[in-house]
Parts: C-alpha cells; structure tokens; sequence
C-alpha cells in the first residue's frame, strides 16, 4: 500500500455517502477525535486538497447520536453564516448519511497553532502581534454577526501555507439575539471565563456573553508570548479559584525580555467584571497594534524636517548669491547685521559652522554611521553578555540559557516540564477534553 493511501477499514461505507466518494478521494488521515476523524482529501475534478472531517453517528447510543447529528447541524449553520472571512476556516462542502456526516474545510498544512507554539517554545512580540491581530479580526467577524465562540483556544486555531490565522471548530458556538445569556457549561477549562464557571457554581449567575471570547484571547496572547497558561495549577479547584480572582503574574523571567503595551492588552483582556473588560474593537485599537503607524508618523516627522532644512539651505543660498554681487565693505556688513538679525533661530550660527567646515570629522562621522548601521542590522545576531555569577545563581534567568533548557527539557520529555512558580508548560498538554467535560455537565445535571 502506498504511503498516502488511506487504510480502507477505517472508511465509512461507500453506500453510505456516494456524493462524498463521487467528488473527492479520500487520504491519509490528519487527526483523531472521539467520534470523528479527520483525513487529507483530494478534489477529483480539479485536484485540488481539503482536509474532510468524517462524523461517525453511530459511534454512541441512540439519544447520543442524535444530540450529535442536531449539534453538527447547528455547527453548520454558524459556519455558513460566518464563512468568507479571511481569518475563518471556509466551509467547502457537507455530505450526510444515515450513519456519516462529512464536512470538507480547506487545508491547513501548517496544522493547529497549539503545535507551532510547541516547537518554538514561545513567540516574539512581532509574531504574537501578527498573530493576535487577526485572531481579533477573526473574533470581531464572529461578534459582528451575533455569534459566539466560546472555545478559543490554540488547539482550534488553524495556520495556513502563510501562516495565517483560521479559526475552526464552532461546535460550541452560539447565535445570540438582542440581550440573551448563556448559562450552560462548555468550552475548556484553563481557558473558561469567570462568568462561565459562576454560572455552574450559583444559581441567581446573570450568565456570560461574547465577552468569554475576550476572555480566551487575554489567555492566548499570554501563552503565546511565555509559552505557558496564566491559570495553571496542579489542583483544579485552585485553578478555577484564581480564574474566578482574576489571579496571574508577570513575574516569571520571561516577562522581563517584554514590553509593556502587551502586558496591558492582557490586563485589560483578562478583566474578572466582564462589563469592564476590553471589546474586541477597542482590543484592535490597542497601542500593541499601532507600533506600525508610531513609526510611519516619526518618519514623516523626519521628512517634514528634512525638507524643512532643505529650504532654509536653499534660502541661504540665494542669499549668498545676492552678497556677492555687492562690494567688498557692503558684503562684509551684510553678513554681519544677517547674522545678528537670524541668530536667534539658529541660522547665524549654521553659517559660523558652515565658514568651520571639517572634512576629517566629517568623514569620521560617516564612518561611525555606517558602524552603528552594521551593528544595528547584526543586533539580533549577537548574543547578549553573559554575566556568569548570574547564570550559576539562577541559569533560568539567563534568556540565552532559558531557550537551551527548555529545547533540552522538550526533546527529554516530550513536552514542557514545570518552568517556575505556579507555571507549568505541561499544563498545555493536560486539558481536559471538551466532550468530557460537556458530558460530565450533563451528568451534574440529571442527578
């Protein structure tokens, strides 16, 4: 067997959806879920990939099955709704069964975002800020047409061949009307919001909104930037407990190589009172996103006063010009009351230094401009000082030292081990399904 070739005993029946089997062919497969599996698929007619999500209906009892079947259509219907968005995984194609629904996306090759970041163990403010701006653009789609998410995380965030953003799985979204709240229980659980968990914890909860996805993008952005969850603890009770107070940090040593507009847009995401908590439009408003156009008004600050130099130059020169033309005695008073006259804006004194002119400091000025060039363009090459006594202290403070250990730390284990106080990087790794989570819920209920 070929290596692409898929394993046909675990293919549905081809009697159980010929339209599905008609267009496209089926390859390997992609991922796993309980009920699902996910497989590499190729457009018969045009040749082009998909990645098909194959729905087994008859993976459950009867009642279980059909909650399934209602909620996949559900699914399909938001999805339909918030399709053509760039950031937001395209809905190709639906086929159904008796006992299979198929649902064709488009291909990500670069897989989930959960992935990326574990082999790279953490993102730079550039990345994190190309990243998050789309996942908030994203976001504000969703929110724009009354929806939802309320499953935010790395794990159902898609990279294309670009590497841009695509959120995917809305099986736990919802269309909300005119000042309606959710009260039930979903999503997982290091990336619930407040509101969500009082909702299952008191009974007069008020309910949660489409501020739960603020919520979960405040903890993405901090994962992506340290590499570990705000709200980890060994013990889940006390994990919720510092969801509930709002309770993280800045303190570990990562945090000290970033910025603080970053550390802001997390503050004001990560807000316990959800009336208080940033928009997502304020969110792309934010300082973190407008270093871009900081930098296009200091250069055009920069032109304007380039230009402005040019004409006084050009002024002075045309004064010259008319010096000249006067005797020797009238040119030598000219200068002098021009001078007097232009001393106060600096113009006298430009001409005194331009009469000292230096040719050997000019061309060492040059020279030290190029240097500082060279080493600008190689600053991120270079390694940063080593300051010894530190790094025997605490080699984890070292930022040099802190990339060895973790890669060391990735390849021993195969994944990220407790990193510091309360922060575990484990704990990416560590949450619990969402169905089982969902289906414990139910269970709460029915006693």
């Amino acid at each position: 067997m070929a290596k692409d070739e898929p394993d046909d005993d675990t293919l549905p029946d081809k009697d159980a959806a010929k339209g599905f089997y008609a267009k496209y062919e089926p390859k390997e497969v992609l991922g796993r879920g309980i009920s699902s599996v996910v497989r590499r698929c190729i457009d018969k007619e045009t040749g082009k990939e998909y990645a098909a999500k194959i729905i087994d209906l008859g993976a459950s009892d009867v009642n279980d099955s059909h909650q399934m079947l209602e909620a996949t259509r559900q699914e399909i219907n938001i999805l339909r709704q918030v399709m053509g968005h760039p950031y937001i995984i395209e809905l190709q194609d639906v086929f159904e069964s008796d006992a299979f629904i198929f649902l064709v996306f488009e291909l990500c090759r670069h897989g989930e975002l959960f992935d990326y970041l574990t082999s790279v163990v953490t993102l730079s403010e550039k990345k994190t800020r190309y990243i998050m701006r789309q996942i908030f653009e994203g976001v504000d789609y969703i929110h724009s047409r009354n929806i939802v998410h309320r499953d935010l995380k790395p794990e159902n965030i898609l990279l294309d061949d670009n590497l841009n953003v695509k959120i995917t799985d809305f099986g736990f979204a919802r269309h909300l009307t005119d000042g309606m709240k959710l009260y039930d229980l979903c999503g997982t659980p290091g990336y619930l919001a407040p509101e969500t968990l009082k909702c299952n914890m008191f009974e007069d909860a008020p309910g949660y909104s489409k501020e739960v996805d603020m919520w979960a993008c405040g903890v993405i952005m901090f994962t992506l930037l340290v590499g570990c969850p705000p709200f980890w603890h060994r013990k889940q009770m006390i994990m919720l407990r510092n969801i509930m107070e709002g309770k993280y940090s800045f303190m570990s040593p990562e945090w000290s190589d970033i910025s603080e507009d970053p550390k802001d847009l997390i503050r004001k995401c990560l807000v316990v009172d959800p009336e208080k908590r940033i928009t997502v439009r304020e969110a792309l408003k934010h300082p973190f996103f407008n270093t871009v156009n900081k930098n296009k008004e200091i250069a055009s600050k920069a032109t304007t006063t380039t230009s402005d130099n040019e004409q006084t130059s050009i002024n002075l020169s045309n004064e010259t010009e008319s010096i000249k033309k006067q005797e020797p005695k009238k040119q030598v008073n000219i200068v002098i009351s021009y001078i007097e006259q232009n001393d106060e804006q600096g113009i006298g004194k430009s001409m005194r230094r331009q009469s000292q002119f230096n040719a050997r400091k000019k061309f060492q000025f040059a020279i030290l401009c190029v240097r500082a060039m060279i080493r600008i363009q190689r600053l991120r090459y270079t390694p940063e000082p080593l300051d010894i006594e530190e790094a025997l202290r605490d080699p984890y403070r070292v930022k040099v030292l802190r990339k060895v250990i973790d890669a060391c730390a990735f390849r021993v284990y195969g994944h990220w081990v407790k990193k510091g106080e309360g922060q575990n990087r484990a704990a990416l790794f560590e949450n619990q399904p969402k169905v089982e989570l969902h289906n414990l819920y139910i269970h709460q209920l029915q006693k």
